[in-house]
């Protein structure tokens, strides 16, 4: 497990921490994955009818346009 390293405030109150930027990518690729696990999940208990990826990516990119 990587060390922890801490910001403190002038009352020694920890206010920030410093990572290893390989730990703050595996922890942002983490965060991702259960992102798109919950959204997963949720369009599943959705109810609405699931529409064919290349359909959906022609929506997408109407809608930045």
């Amino acid at each position: 497990m990587p060390s922890k390293k801490f910001v403190v405030d002038e009352n020694g109150a920890k206010v920030a921490v410093l990572l290893d930027i390989a730990e703050y990518e595996r922890m942002l690729e983490e965060m991702e994955d259960r992102e798109d696990i919950r959204a997963a999940n949720q369009a599943k208990t959705s109810g609405e009818e699931p529409i064919p990826y290349e359909q959906a990516r022609k929506e997408i990119e109407r809608a930045r346009r």
